[in-house]
């Protein structure tokens, strides 16, 4: 839901009056460019559950759900403590590795697209017989450890169809296109390293970490006993006593977990102290980007009704996070061969990264597209091919892009975590370009057997920070949007909510422009001024660079004929490890796109 709402999806929550939410259309939601499919996952995160269970949530601890449900505590307002019902928060009843993850979400496709074949992107026009399935799928932050081994896992799939190992009349082959990974955390052995120097080095002159807090942390991850020695043995352990990576050895599990837990104190844990955000080194802690209206929005009754859901929505679930941290999951893993060996398989492989991001920045990201080259024994010129400017439009170049046939690395100038919250035509952009197999920066059609992009050997483009926005304390995201002081206000019943929002008094809520109610709709009605969208398609099934519609909202994609001008950028108007974790557990998005 993270990214249906506050990212990529067709439609972002906007208050429409006092006590009244609604939707409108997103100017750049994915869905110009392709069906999408988003999906809650592991079991029990967001609107997934395993057995609903009424029970109480209180807003002012991290504790999660607390069963059975209870009175409020005394002194705390009622606002605070809410009365609900939600999945049972049963740790054995969820997934705890990222293998685990990746099967039941082969077999949630299998079952979807079999229920509803009219979604089925390779069902012919007139025809009730499925082919092949092409996939593109693209997951963010933990994702960079989904995404590959997600991907793999359906390619090693359809291989036992074709051999006979499972049934071909009762499946169906899911054929991946393209995989897109967005501020991926992939890998540690390789990414931690660039925690510190981030921190201390980075293109907007931040120095969240000194220089003599960098070098410790640097020596951490590589003393006797450190970070990277312990996730090598992590890996050791696991390839010998757990090769399936089920997360049932409890012996592997006790080393994996403690090298995770090396990693986040020692090496990620100090920038901690500087008291900036660890998904936009530009913004202060608490950071209000993107809004947390949409929670609001997820837990009106309106909603629920119209959706027919079960429980209430929550943004995270401590059991889920828990039972991945006991496996110490985000140190195991060989997702670069993964990404590797899909490159062989001529899926074409995008990583996609904002450079104001710390918690999975950039430097390791690049790193990371380096490691998957040097395991690809095609993608040698990798190295050799320059950063190009990515031309969103013909006056904004929007990041730079290092490109080799299927492989492709890009900096999202200006973003933060959420890539597309911060910069969503850019991101738009890259995205349709990925599943178009069109060259990123241009967006013209290239051969992407021997395309290389041109350009410096190094993406050096600087930026001055902006500054950072005033923290906005939302009641459903307490720990991650309020200041100690809001904190205490609540704890102390000071202040006014409105629509959840705490304000020190009502005056100081602003109502919504009036045009906002012609723009969006609420749950079983539509807006005043409906816009319509409609995809041109071009006789091959691909999305077309240009598009009609009723209203004029362009669809398609920007391709560039030549260099721009004019070249712009602009940017969006201490956790501990096992929150940080939890944060990042965010979900997959999935675009179906018929490839005939």
């Amino acid at each position: 839901m993270v990214g249906l709402f506050q990212e990529s999806g067709p439609c972002e929550v906007v208050e429409i009056a006092r006590g009244v939410w609604g939707t409108k259309a997103r100017d750049w939601g994915w869905d110009r460019s392709s069906n999408i499919l988003f999906i809650d996952q592991p079991n029990q995160v967001g609107f997934s559950y395993d057995t609903p269970t009424n029970g109480s949530l209180n807003l002012l601890t991290t504790a999660g759900v607390q069963f059975p449900p209870s009175t409020v505590p005394q002194g705390q307002p009622a606002y605070s403590f809410l009365n609900g019902t939600f999945s049972s928060y049963n740790g054995t009843a969820t997934a705890n590795t990222t293998e685990i993850s990746a099967m039941a979400i082969w077999h949630m496709l299998q079952g979807f697209l079999s229920a509803f074949p009219q979604y089925n992107p390779g069902t012919q026009p007139n025809s009730t017989q499925a082919g092949s399935v092409g996939i593109n799928l693209f997951a963010e932050s933990y994702g960079g450890k989904y995404g590959p081994t997600f991907a793999a896992l359906w390619q090693q799939q359809n291989l036992l169809r074709k051999n006979g190992s499972i049934p071909l009349n009762s499946t169906l082959e899911i054929r991946l296109k393209s995989l897109g990974i967005m501020q991926g955390c992939v890998d540690d052995l390789i990414q931690a390293p660039f925690y510190p120097i981030f921190a201390n080095n980075n293109t907007y002159g931040i120095q969240a970490l000194s220089s003599t807090d960098q070098q410790t942390a640097a020596n951490s991850f590589l003393s006797s006993g450190g970070c990277q020695q312990q996730i090598l043995s992590c890996r050791n352990a696991a390839t010998s006593l757990d090769p399936q990576d089920e997360g049932d050895v409890a012996s592997v599990n006790q080393i994996c977990k403690a090298a995770q837990t090396n990693c986040n104190e020692n090496v990620l844990g100090p920038y901690a102290e500087s008291g900036k955000s660890v998904y936009d080194i530009a913004h202060e802690d608490p950071d209000p980007f993107p809004p947390s209206a949409y929670i609001e929005y997820l837990n009106t009754a309106s909603l629920q009704q119209a959706i027919g859901v079960t429980i209430n929505y929550t943004e995270s679930n401590s059991a889920v996070a828990n039972a991945f941290i006991a496996t110490g999951d985000n140190e195991r893993g060989n997702q670069v061969s993964e990404l590797a060996g899909l490159l062989s398989q001529n899926v074409r492989i995008a990583l996609i990264y904002g450079d104001r991001d710390y918690i999975c920045n950039w430097l390791g990201g690049q790193a990371v597209s380096y490691s998957v080259a040097s395991q690809s024994s095609s993608h040698g010129p990798f190295y050799s091919a320059g950063y190009a400017d990515i031309i969103v439009n013909s006056s904004y170049i929007g990041g730079s892009v290092r490109e080799y046939g299927n492989l492709s690395f890009s900096r999202v100038y200006d973003a933060g975590h959420l890539v597309p919250a911060y910069q969503p035509e850019t991101a738009f952009t890259i995205f349709t370009r990925v599943i178009m197999g069109t060259d990123i920066a241009t967006g013209e059609t290239v051969n992407l057997g021997t395309f290389g992009s041109q350009g410096n050997a190094n993406s050096t483009h600087t930026n001055s920070a902006p500054a950072s926005p005033d923290p906005t304390c939302w009641i459903r995201n307490i720990a991650n949007t309020c200041t100690d002081e809001q904190k205490v206000m609540i704890q102390e019943g000071e202040g006014v909510v409105i629509d959840g929002v705490l304000y020190s008094q009502a005056s100081d809520w602003s109502s919504p422009a009036s045009s906002i109610a012609t723009q969006a709709g609420v749950p079983g009605t539509l807006p005043t001024a409906m816009t319509a969208t409609i995809a041109v398609m071009t006789g091959s099934g691909s999305a077309s660079a240009s598009a009609t519609s009723s209203t004029g909202m362009a669809t398609g994609v920007y391709v560039a004929t030549g260099p721009i001008t004019t070249k712009k950028s602009v940017g969006s108007s201490g956790k501990d490890s096992s929150l940080i974790l939890l944060r990042l557990m965010l979900g997959l998005l999935i675009s179906f796109v018929a490839w005939i």
